[in-house]
């Protein structure tokens, strides 16, 4: 097979070889194990010189995913805070693969564009943020952090008279930084921003100088934990900062009136990010940033060149909101999920999963041979398996050989952080498909596997 357009005839019957496989994994993805079960063959050696065909290259890489895959989007994945893709998602996401639409702008994809205007004007209604706020969707929390704190930057340095999307940050002081808990996601963009990843210091009180980023964690990901927002809005306003929320996963707190005050105040931030492949269930990869002034937002990251023309602010080209210029039409899948199921289908997930976590704590309570490490106000459980006879020196080891025994048998999957100085687990409920039988599973494998490695 020398060529692709000898290999047109073949599309049917790889689009249904493909459906037919997706439909056969996601029909038993409930139950099946979640780690992968061997190493997938074929995949690798030299370039080869003459091509197999679509058909044959499928075949492999099938066969390649039913040993080599995690199953990622069951039910029983508890790991990195990840959910699933609805059907409505991941059906749309199929479409847009096959439409391959450039999300860049209005003469690219006016389809794209639209879905994208009206995807993130629904978020901007589902998490309570200000209508006329901008936003768009990005590869993920990583990214829409990069995109809020890039406006932040570029909001310092014009309190200081510079654009430094222009000028850069040569010969301006260090950007002062504050945070309480911040994740590794907001530090990386910081990093690539120029800031340094050592701009960084505690918030304790109130900022020592002036203009300053604050940056807010919505759901730590170690405990679920949620910094006071609406009291760090109180300093920003009163020292004329920019605070930057964090929600990856915890902005959506906001959707349900049991949780929403665990992000009081967020309506009053600068920029918020949030991932789309957690609790909004579209495929991986996908997330969102808003930032509350469009001005400064587009400032961060407008270009232009004579074979992109130029669009106004009106009409967001959304290519120049963010740092990507080829951008896949992720809109798709986030537009089809909110058209689905609405704002109460997505608040009866939130409070599903809600109950289910507190269902967890509740059995890690009950069992003597387990540590219950933090409260629970969202949706990670956080705790160590602690036996009697153990010396506090010896669990941190047992707890990352139990962790590793957790991944290895994979009936549930889950792994290991550090919170408090403690090696713990922390499995977090975000999936659509996670069931209470599917949760219940948890502390009875840990204990059952813990047994196992301490005899």
């Amino acid at each position: 097979m020398a060529d692709p357009i000898l290999d047109r005839d073949a599309l049917d019957d790889c689009l249904r070889l493909v459906a037919g496989e997706a439909a056969q994994y996601l029909a038993g993805v409930d139950e099946a194990p979640v780690r992968p079960i061997g190493a997938p063959n074929g995949i690798g050696g030299p370039l080869p010189d003459e091509g197999a065909g679509s058909l044959a290259a499928l075949r492999t890489l099938v066969e390649a995913a039913e040993t080599g895959a995690t199953r990622s989007a069951g039910p029983r994945f508890f790991h990195f805070v990840m959910g699933g893709g609805t059907p409505a998602a991941l059906a749309a996401d199929w479409l847009a693969s096959a439409l391959d639409q450039i999300a860049y702008n209005w003469v690219s994809s006016p389809l794209a564009m639209q879905l994208e205007q009206a995807s993130v004007d629904w978020l901007k209604e589902l998490f309570g943020l200000p209508p006329e706020w901008s936003g768009v969707l990005t590869t993920g929390a990583t990214t829409a952090n990069f995109t809020g704190l890039a406006a932040a930057r570029r909001w310092w340095g014009l309190q200081h008279g510079v654009d430094v999307e222009e000028e850069g940050l040569a010969g301006l002081p260090p950007v002062p930084v504050y945070a309480v808990d911040i994740h590794a996601s907001a530090v990386k963009a910081l990093a690539m921003l120029g800031i340094g990843r050592r701009r960084i210091e505690t918030l304790e009180g109130r900022p020592s100088r002036s203009p300053a980023i604050l940056i807010a964690t919505a759901g730590e990901v170690n405990a679920g934990g949620f910094d006071p927002i609406a009291d760090m809005a109180d300093l920003a306003e009163e020292h004329g900062a920019w605070l930057h929320v964090d929600g990856a996963f915890g902005l959506f707190a906001a959707v349900s009136p049991a949780t929403r005050e665990l992000v009081a105040g967020v309506e009053r931030a600068h920029s918020v990010a949030v991932d789309g492949h957690k609790w909004l269930n579209v495929p991986y990869d996908c997330g969102a940033a808003f930032v509350h002034d469009p001005e400064l937002h587009h400032g961060a990251f407008t270009t232009t060149a004579a074979y992109l023309g130029r669009e106004e602010l009106d009409r967001p080209v959304f290519g120049n909101l963010g740092p990507e210029m080829s951008r896949r039409a992720r809109a798709f899948a986030v537009w089809a999920s909110l058209r689905a199921y609405g704002r109460s289908g997505y608040r009866a997930m939130v409070e599903r999963h809600v109950s289910l976590a507190r269902r967890l704590a509740e059995q890690v309570d009950a069992a003597p041979e387990l540590e219950r490490l933090a409260e629970v106000p969202l949706n990670v459980v956080c705790f160590r398996y602690r036996p009697h006879g153990v010396a506090e020196e010896e669990l941190d080891e047992l707890n990352r050989r139990l962790g590793q025994a957790v991944l290895d048998d994979g009936r549930v999957y889950f792994g290991t952080t550090v919170h408090d100085g403690k090696v713990a687990f922390r499995p977090a409920i975000v999936n659509w498909r996670t069931r209470p039988e599917d949760v219940d599973l948890i502390v009875p494998i840990t204990l059952e596997l813990g047994a196992s490695i301490s005899r």
